[in-house]
């Protein structure tokens, strides 16, 4: 059977994961607290967070280990974590109520129609996607998140200055942004050589990285600014 001709762009591939007796009960007990309900209107940040600060988007979180720390490492800035696996929700919603963090808010759900419906434009202070799903197979690279249209949508959402940053440790995939984010007038690429950067102090060591690095995988930190005033 041939695939589609046109193929809307999702953030995630879905994979059932069994949640633990600890990851259930997280999802019960304190989803009402860290989570955001899928909903057709747009978020008003403040009403839940209960405070105005900048507001930085993770897509894709895995189990969290990135975003409870980031948030932990700024506190002034909030936080809103998008994740379709429960099992992964359930891990950070636990790692946040062990660490007493506070300015992490977080959706179950695709980030592609959260993005289009549920965020003021220009509103975003910064988008950070680590290890996406990096789809090596030629046939499958259609199916990558990065796309010219996904980073239409991401341009509408954040703020002039914000900040897009994505980590990879797939050197095909690496290229594959570099190539779509060339020719764009709404980004700036912040190497100094239009290619890499260090690894920002904001993106924790995570034990992800560890392990790619044992199979001799580098890690790539790309990070573009949104140009004009959003």
């Amino acid at each position: 059977m041939t695939e589609p001709k046109h193929r809307t762009i999702r953030s995630f591939v879905l994979r059932k994961g069994r949640l633990t007796t600890a990851q259930q009960h997280a999802l019960d007990e304190l989803w009402p607290h860290y989570g955001i309900e899928q909903r057709e209107t747009v978020l008003d940040f403040a009403a839940h967070f209960e405070r105005a600060a900048e507001v930085i988007l993770e897509i894709g979180f895995g189990n969290g280990e990135s975003t409870w720390r980031m948030a932990q490492q700024e506190p002034g800035k909030n936080f809103i974590g998008v994740e379709v696996h429960e099992p992964g929700v359930g891990h950070l919603l636990l790692a946040l109520e062990k660490h007493a963090i506070e300015n992490v808010r977080i959706v179950c759900a695709d980030a592609v129609p959260f993005l289009q419906s549920r965020i003021t434009p220009g509103s975003l202070a910064g988008v950070r996607i680590y290890f996406p799903d990096p789809w090596p197979k030629k046939r499958h690279h259609k199916r990558r998140l990065i796309q010219s249209e996904f980073v239409d949508l991401l341009a509408r959402c954040m703020a002039g200055g914000a900040i897009f940053h994505l980590a990879t440790d797939w050197q095909p995939y690496a290229d594959h942004v570099l190539d779509v984010m060339h020719s764009r007038a709404d980004f700036i690429n912040l190497s100094a050589t239009g290619e890499y950067c260090e690894r920002p102090i904001w993106r924790p060591y995570t034990k992800y990285e560890t392990r790619g690095e044992r199979l001799g995988h580098a890690v790539r930190d790309l990070l573009y600014q949104r140009t004009g005033a959003g």
